[in-house]
C-alpha cells in the first residue's frame, strides 16, 4: 500500500515535468513541478514537500550545490537525483551530497514510484554527514549503459558500508578497478588499499602471504614478516582470483571472516582484524562448490553483496566513450591524438571482445601508436580485429569448432574433467552437479537475451514464472534490466 505525500519536482524539461506530475497524481500523491532551482529551494526552506524529485543540471544551479543546503536545513527530506549525465562520478556525487536514491535519464517510471514510495514509507531519519573534505581524483569507470548505470548506483549504495562485496566477471572486464572504487570512494579510502591474486601466488606460500608468519616458522623464514591482513588493517583488502585459493587457506579465512582474527604462521597468539574485504573472480564458484573444489560456507560468507560485472559484448553501446577515454590516456603519455571513424565505430561495436575492456584498451592503444593518420578507418579497425581474430587463445574451449553442439562441448568438458582426477573417480553426485551446471547459463543466457524480462524469459523457456523465478533466486542469476 503506498503512502500519499507532497512531492516537488524540478526539472528544465517541461515534457519530464508533464510525466511526472501526471504519473504521481495518478497514484495519489500531491505535486508542485518547478522548472528552476530557487523555486525549489524556496519551497523546501519553507517547509513544504515530503520528497523531492529533482534534475542534476537546472538553469540556475547545479542540484549537487544545492542538496548539502536542503540536508542542513530539513536533514530528513529524501531527495531523488535524476540525471542524464550518467556517469560513475554522477551517482558517486549523489551518494557524497546526500540523495536518497540517484537515477539516470532515461528512467523506468514503475521504478521511480517504487522508490517514492519506499521513500515516504521509510522511518524519518538523519541523513550520513557530508563530506567536505578533498576527494580523490576520478576513477576511469566509463560507460552509459543501463548495465554501468546498475553498477554505478550499486557501487554508491556500498560507498558507506562494510558489506564484503563479491565481484564476478570475465577476465578484462575490469575487477580490481571496481574494487579500487569501492575503497578510494568509500568510508576506508584513508587506510591502505592491498591486493592479492591468489593465481599468482605459489600454493604453499598463501597463507605466509595472508597471515604472515613467525622468524622460523619454516624452512626459509628468517625474519617475522607482515601478511596482507596486517598490511590492510584499518582499509580495504582486495582478494582478486578467490577462485584459485587452495582448500587449506579457505578453511583459515572463513575462520577470520568469522571470528574477526587470525594467527600467523607459526605463531600463537590471536590478532584482532579490522578490514573490509572485497573478493573477486572470473570463475563460477558454484561450478567449483559443486566439484568439491570451494567451500560452500566460504562463498556465502564472501557473496555478502554480489556484483556482476557485464562482459563487454554485452554493452556495446559504451565502445564509443571508452574508445575516446583510452585515447585521452594515450595523449598523457605521449602518443598522437587520434580519432576512429564511424564506420570503425561500428565495426568495434559488433566484435565479441573475449578480452573484454582490456582488449578494446590494448587496441585502442595499438591505433595510436602504430598508425600515422589522425582519424583511423574502418578498413584499419577491420584489419586489427581480424588479426585478433585469429590469434590462438588461452581457453581450450574457444578451440572447439564453430558449429559444435551443447551436447559435444558437454562431451568435451567431461572428458577433460574426468581426466583431471587421474586414475580416481570424481566425488560422488556427478549427476546433480552437470545438471545444475548447464542451468545457470541456460537461465543467465535467457535473462540476458529478454533484456531481464522475466515473463518473455519463462516463455522462451517454457516454465511457469514462478518457477523461473524461483531458479533465479536459487542459482543467483543476476542481470540488468534495459532502461526504457
Amino acid at each position: 500500500m503506498s503512502m500519499r505525500g507532497n512531492i516537488l519536482v524540478a526539472d528544465d524539461d517541461a515534457a519530464i515535468r508533464t510525466v511526472l506530475n501526471q504519473a504521481l497524481s495518478r497514484v495519489g500523491h500531491d505535486v508542485r513541478v518547478t522548472s528552476n532551482a530557487s523555486t525549489l529551494w524556496r519551497w523546501v526552506a519553507a517547509g513544504e514537500g515530503d520528497l523531492v524529485i529533482t534534475d542534476v543540471v537546472m538553469p540556475d544551479e547545479n542540484a549537487f550545490d544545492m542538496l548539502p543546503r536542503i540536508k542542513k536545513a530539513r536533514p530528513d527530506l529524501p531527495v531523488i537525483v535524476m540525471s542524464a549525465q550518467n556517469t560513475f562520478m554522477t551517482a558517486i556525487r549523489a551518494s557524497e551530497t546526500g540523495a536518497y536514491e540517484y537515477l539516470p535519464k532515461p528512467f523506468d517510471l514503475t521504478e521511480l514510484l517504487t522508490i517514492v514510495n519506499r521513500a515516504l514509507a521509510e522511518p524519518k531519519r538523519h541523513v550520513t554527514e557530508i563530506r567536505g573534505e578533498e576527494q580523490p581524483d576520478p576513477m576511469p569507470l566509463v560507460g552509459r549503459s543501463a548495465a554501468m548505470q546498475d553498477i554505478y548506483r550499486m557501487l554508491a549504495r556500498m560507498m558507506q558500508t562494510d558489506l564484503t562485496v563479491m565481484i564476478t566477471g570475465e577476465s578484462g572486464t575490469g575487477k580490481e578497478l571496481v574494487a579500487r572504487a569501492l575503497h578510494e570512494y568509500g568510508r576506508r579510502r584513508n587506510g591502505p588499499f592491498v591486493a592479492i591474486n591468489m593465481a599468482a601466488i605459489p600454493r604453499d606460500l598463501i597463507e605466509s602471504e595472508l597471515f604472515g608468519h613467525e622468524k622460523g616458522a619454516f624452512t626459509g623464514a628468517q625474519n617475522r614478516s607482515t601478511g596482507r591482513f596486517e598490511q590492510a588493517e584499518g582499509g580495504t583488502l582486495f582478494l582478486d582470483e578467490i577462485g584459485d585459493m587452495p582448500m587449506e587457506a579457505q578453511t583459515r579465512l572463513l575462520r577470520v571472516l568469522q571470528q574477526g582474527e587470525y594467527t600467523t604462521v607459526g605463531g600463537r597468539t590471536p590478532i584482532r582484524t579490522d578490514v573490509r574485504i572485497v573478493a573477486a573472480t572470473n570463475k563460477d564458484l558454484r561450478t567449483l562448490i559443486n566439484q568439491g573444489l570451494f567451500r560452500e560456507d566460504l562463498f556465502y560468507r564472501l557473496n555478502v553483496v554480489p556484483l556482476r560485472l557485464p562482459a563487454l559484448r554485452e554493452r556495446s553501446e559504451d565502445v564509443p566513450d571508452l574508445v575516446r577515454h583510452f585515447f585521452k590516456l594515450g595523449e598523457k603519455e605521449g602518443l598522437q591524438t587520434k580519432r576512429i571513424s564511424a564506420g570503425g565505430i561500428e565495426l568495434m561495436k559488433r566484435y565479441g571482445w573475449p578480452g573484454n575492456v582490456r582488449e578494446l584498451e590494448n587496441l585502442v592503444r595499438r591505433l595510436a601508436a602504430l598508425y600515422p593518420q589522425d582519424e583511423i578507418t574502418s578498413e584499419i579497425v577491420e584489419t586489427e580485429l581480424r588479426a585478433a581474430e585469429s590469434a590462438p587463445t588461452a581457453t581450450s574451449a574457444s578451440m572447439l569448432p564453430d558449429d559444435v553442439t551443447i551436447s559435444q562441448a558437454v562431451e568435451h568438458h567431461l572428458q577433460r574433467y574426468f581426466a583431471s582426477f587421474g586414475g580416481d573417480l570424481p566425488p560422488p553426485g556427478l549427476y546433480q552437479r552437470v545438471l545444475a551446471e548447464v542451468e545457470y547459463p541456460l537461465v543467465l543466457a535467457s535473462m540476458t537475451a529478454t533484456r531481464g524480462n522475466q515473463i518473455k524469459a519463462a516463455e522462451l523457456l517454457g516454465l511457469n514464472r514462478n518457477t523461473l523465478r524461483k531458479k533465479i533466486r536459487e542459482l543467483g542469476v543476476n542481470v540488468y534490466r534495459a532502461s526504457k
